[in-house]
């Protein structure tokens, strides 16, 4: 039987909480805005709003399998996600603004119901990688604790691609 993530108190609704003010403040910068505009690059970056939205949410459901079955999960990928690296960072033909946060917002509810489930103890081996230390491991809850400042970094590249495109602000 699941928890109702409505009902959670103490940690788990804090860091739920946590995690979604931050997808918020992610997804809010896309408001209004057509396919061709979610798909612009404003900075010098090559990032856009909708390819943020989905390189967080193909981060966040890594994450998620992480969280579940460690580092071989985590490396596991779907056939709706992209084969070339590129490509997990930018709108590709086909891709819409409405589908990118469709996606997110059912990764996101995923996510949640593990957040609201998984024994926050439970840790895993990192995967082996350059920005990772070798035999680290990490437990659900410092998952967690990273998609939050994860998801934040991006939300605030989001509020600057935004402004850069036409003006809009998140704040202020």
């Amino acid at each position: 039987m699941t928890t109702p993530t409505s009902i959670l108190t103490g940690e788990r609704a804090d860091l739920l909480e946590a995690l979604g003010k931050q997808r918020y403040f992610l997804r809010y910068p896309t408001r209004d805005l057509t396919d061709e505009q979610a798909a612009l690059c404003t900075t010098a970056s090559e990032l856009s709003l909708g390819g943020l939205i989905k390189h967080v949410t193909l981060t966040e459901r890594g994450w998620a399998r992480f969280m579940v079955g460690g580092a071989e999960a985590m490396e596991r990928r779907d056939e709706d996600e992209p084969a070339e690296w590129a490509d997990t960072f930018r709108m590709v033909d086909g891709e819409t603004l409405a589908g990118l946060l469709d996606t997110y917002e059912q990764v996101a509810r995923e996510t949640d119901e593990l957040i609201a489930t998984l024994d926050l103890d439970l840790s895993h081996p990192l995967p082996e990688a350059p920005w990772f230390e070798p035999g680290k491991t990490w437990s659900v809850r410092r998952v967690v604790a990273h998609l939050i400042a994860e998801t934040a970094q991006h939300a605030g590249h989001a509020d600057i691609i935004r402004e850069s495109l036409d003006g809009a602000k998140s704040m202020g």
